[in-house]
């Protein structure tokens, strides 16, 4: 389905111009909203609504009235926590280096991107594979321009590079042991999260299985190690051989493989 782009019901020439810009830019039409409601202007349009606001991107998925957004999630609490010295289960599994090169195969919201890139630092790499392109804008934005007090995760948002592209379709064409650790985190095949984004980039993003090529090429081009975070129930630890990594009190779990 095609995508639309638009300003809030709200707006001014500032903002009216940028979604003419940002509509350029993808490739899209730009469509006056008119005081338009979200449900009025799908219908019209039979399109997916791009909003240009004062305070994000926001795309809503058509027939849907709950947008999906750039927001850091659970990287906001974690990241705390973190600083505070208490131990972050993703980071005991991809055990990462100070100017480590990561790579995270499975983008979506770069919560856990945002807590790697915390731990590789300045010197480190991170970059993060979305193939669903308006999700991969909408993030990349998000990346760029959100701001918080905490000035450490602030700054590691600002090192992630988003390559809007499928990941073994990247993978493949990347050099052995381009990367220290590869991680992947296929949509749940259970449900464990419910807020309102997380559904909402289930309904807007691609979500691909866990493939046999997707696994050989990860740890290919993988150095040290391939992470895998999957439910605790998934057969994709057994059937690729991950090491799983179980946690009593946990509805996920990681996987490593080390090279």
């Amino acid at each position: 389905m095609k995508t639309i782009v638009t300003t809030a019901g709200r707006t001014n020439d500032l903002f009216i111009q940028k979604a003419k810009e940002i509509a350029s830019e993808l490739t899209l039409s730009y469509v006056r909203r008119q005081k338009k409601s979200m449900q009025k202007l799908q219908e019209e349009q039979q399109a997916n609504v791009l909003v240009v606001s004062k305070e994000r991107l926001e795309l809503y998925v058509y027939g849907s009235t709950s947008p999906f957004f750039f927001h850091p999630n659970s990287a906001a609490f974690r990241m705390k926590r973190i600083q505070n010295g208490e131990k972050d289960l993703l980071l005991e599994a991809l055990d990462l280096q100070q100017g480590d090169r990561f790579l995270d195969t499975t983008a979506g919201l770069c919560s856990d991107s945002i807590v790697a890139a915390y731990a590789v630092g300045e010197n480190g790499v991170v970059d993060a594979c979305e193939k669903d392109a308006m999700i991969a804008y909408i993030v990349e934005q998000g990346l760029k321009v959100y701001e918080t007090e905490n000035m450490e995760m602030q700054k590691s948002m600002r090192r992630i590079q988003i390559i809007p592209q499928d990941a073994v379709d990247y993978l493949k064409q990347m050099d052995a042991n381009s990367y220290d650790v590869v991680y992947m985190d296929p949509m749940f095949e259970e449900v464990i999260e419910e807020s309102s984004n997380f559904q909402t980039l289930r309904e807007a993003g691609v979500h691909d299985s866990l493939s046999d090529e997707w696994v050989e090429e990860a740890k290919r081009v993988a150095k040290k190690r391939v992470v895998l975070k999957a439910h605790f129930r998934s057969p994709m630890f057994e059937k690729y051989q991950f090491e799983q990594l179980t946690r009593l009190s946990s509805k996920f779990h990681y996987g490593i493989i080390d090279i």
